[in-house]
Order: structure tokens, then C-alpha cells, then sequence
């Protein structure tokens, strides 16, 4: 059990007068362990004037807070120890002392880690009361949804007849890359953990074929789905899966990079040739576009066009999404251990609070 600074553990409970909080507690080393968090209770003060207490519903676990958890050099600023573990909430407005908002307003922000949070509602947008699901706001509608929408569109621009492979298909990304695919008139090839997750990959998304990474012929396996070569490769993960992907890319092949999960635990390079001269030699001869990307740094402005889309093709039954959801605060650092893992299957949100 991670650190905890009271030996009640609520799970499931909010108390008003109290905020279990969960902060990072030490940097990982390698993978992170129970003992990098650490679960305070602290009264809650007074709202102040100009501001609101939320109360969190739902908050979403995502790879990139491990690298948060990092000091090393990122496109964000890592957090201090000490400091509330950092992601994105759903929460209802619990107390108000701000003009633009109501008590029962249903709001989606990033408190993190949390029961409670105060907020003079930078950052906060309102929510659809009557959504049935407003997690799905951290998922299809949210980040994660976003990523896939802009990269594949925007870096990847699939044409009719493409082969678009996609690495973590199963997951909170990759699910949806590969459907919007689809959409496109491309074959979508996923790669997932298991045949569980490759069944509900071809059978429930409508993927063309999945392959399961643990399987040891990997690399033949692809080539034999992927006849024509690559035309996008949409990376998440990279490793293992990378290699085998790399002499698969067709001339003029686009590959968005959104993460790279299989290293994010990684304390030093892994063993073996240098292949930064294959890679370098690959993208040049091929002209292979490969972009990373931040998903709100980069297109933060197109929010609201991806938003619309997507709604359209849930209602329509085009996009279908899976969530893996954990009851309990309390439960987010081992869930979040097994993130980093492959563990989860489909897009991983914890239950802080039932509405």
C-alpha cells in the first residue's frame, strides 16, 4: 500500500470537511512504486470569495504523468515533490462563490489527484448536465480522443486504400485512430496486449486485422498483414514494435508521435546495436514525415472541431469507445502502476465519487 498519513482510507467517500489528496511523495526510479505517492487528509478552509469548491467525480489516468513525476527535461514542467499528483477531472460544482457558476454544475478541469479542489474557474468548462457519461469527456471527448483525431488528420492525412497501423489499439489513443481509419476508407491494423484486446479490436471497433504483441514472430507477422507496406504508423509505444514497423514504411510514410509508453520507465538505453543511423538513413531515402506532437500546445485552437466530429460519429455509431473504470482515490497509484504496464484495458479513469 502506498504512504498514507491516516489509517482510515474512505474508499468510495468524500467527507466536506476533509481533502484526501495523493502527492507525489519521491521520484521513481525506473517503474513507479507505492511508495512514490503518499495520501494526506487536511481539513478543507473556507471558499474563498470569486471561487468554487469542486468536488471530483471522475479523474482520468494517463502515461504522461509519469513523465511528470520526472525532473528531467519535458515539454512541461515536472511536478515538486509534495505536490498533488497532476490530472484531468470531472467535478461538480459543490459550493459557489462565483458569479459564472451554480452549485450542481458539472464541470470538466484539472484538479488532480484529489476529493476537493478550489477554483476561480481558469482552466474549468461547463459540462452538459444531462450527459450520460461524463467521463467520456476524458476519453473520446476529452485529450485522449483529441490526440487521435489531430494526429492521424493533421500529421497522418489518411487517403482512401492506406494502411494505417496503429500500436496500443486497444487503448484510450490507438482505439480511436484506428476507427477514425476506417472512416477514412484505410485498412487499420492494431497491435495490442493479449487476444482479449486484439478480439474487441477487430470484432467490436472494426479493425481489419490485430496483432498480439506478445507474440514472439512479431516482425513476420506484420509483414504478412501488411502486404502493400505502411502507409502510417501511428506510435504511442514505441521498442520493440517500432522495429518491426521500420522496414515496413512505405515511400513518403507519415508517422505521428504522441508517446513512447514502453520507455517511460526506462533508466537507461536499452541494450543493444545503435540504430540511430538505420532510423536516420530510413526516414531520409523513404522521405518519411515523422512529427511529435503536444496535443493542446499544438492545436489547442481546433478543440472545438475535433469536439463537434467526434460527437457526430459517437451518435452515428462510427466511433465506439471502452473505459476501464477503478472505484476509489485510494486505488489510483496501483492503477496507475499497471498503466504503465499494459494492464488497463481501454481508456483508465478512476471513480472518485459516485454523483
Amino acid at each position: 500500500m502506498f504512504s498514507a498519513s491516516s489509517n482510515k482510507v474512505h474508499t468510495m467517500s468524500q467527507r466536506s470537511t476533509v481533502n484526501r489528496r495523493i502527492v507525489l511523495n519521491s521520484r521513481p526510479v525506473g517503474a513507479p512504486t507505492d511508495e512514490n505517492f503518499h495520501l494526506e487528509e487536511l481539513a478543507m478552509p473556507v471558499l474563498p470569495a470569486g471561487q468554487v469548491l469542486l468536488r471530483t467525480l471522475f479523474l482520468s489516468l494517463d502515461p504522461y504523468m509519469r513523465g511528470r513525476m520526472s525532473d528531467a527535461p519535458s515539454y512541461a514542467a515536472p511536478m515538486a515533490v509534495g505536490d498533488v499528483m497532476v490530472g484531468g477531472t470531472v467535478s461538480r460544482v459543490e459550493d459557489c462563490r462565483h458569479p459564472d457558476y451554480q452549485q450542481g454544475d458539472i464541470v470538466l478541469g484539472n484538479s488532480g489527484w484529489q476529493d476537493s479542489a478550489f477554483s476561480d474557474g481558469t482552466g474549468l468548462t461547463k459540462l452538459d448536465p444531462t450527459m450520460a457519461r461524463p467521463s467520456l469527456s476524458l476519453g473520446v471527448l476529452g485529450m485522449p480522443g483529441f490526440t487521435a483525431y489531430m494526429g492521424l488528420i493533421e500529421i497522418g492525412q489518411p487517403k482512401p486504400g492506406e494502411t494505417v497501423v496503429v500500436a496500443a489499439a486497444s487503448g484510450a489513443v490507438g482505439s480511436v485512430v484506428g476507427q477514425i481509419a476506417k472512416i477514412k476508407g484505410c485498412r487499420a491494423i492494431g497491435i495490442a496486449g493479449g487476444a482479449a484486446k486484439c478480439r474487441f479490436v477487430t470484432e467490436e471497433l472494426g479493425f481489419d486485422a490485430c496483432l498480439d504483441h506478445l507474440s514472439a514472430d512479431i516482425p513476420r507477422q506484420l509483414a504478412m498483414v501488411c502486404p502493400k507496406g505502411i502507409d502510417i504508423y501511428f506510435e504511442s509505444v514505441g521498442g520493440a514494435i517500432f522495429d518491426a514497423v521500420l522496414p515496413l514504411l512505405n515511400v513518403r510514410a507519415r508517422v505521428p508521435l504522441c508517446g513512447l509508453i514502453s520507455i517511460y520507465n526506462h533508466t537507461e538505453l536499452p541494450q543493444g546495436p545503435d540504430r540511430l543511423g538505420l532510423l536516420t538513413r530510413t526516414l531520409l531515402t523513404k522521405r518519411i514525415t515523422m512529427q511529435g506532437f503536444i496535443i493542446f500546445d499544438d492545436y489547442g485552437d481546433r478543440y472545438g472541431e475535433f469536439l463537434a466530429q467526434m460527437r457526430i460519429w459517437l451518435k452515428e455509431g462510427k466511433v465506439k469507445f471502452r473505459e476501464d473504470i477503478v472505484d476509489g482515490l485510494e486505488n489510483a497509484p496501483q492503477a496507475f502502476i499497471g498503466l504503465l504496464e499494459g494492464k488497463n484495458f481501454g481508456k483508465l479513469v478512476i471513480r472518485v465519487a459516485n454523483d
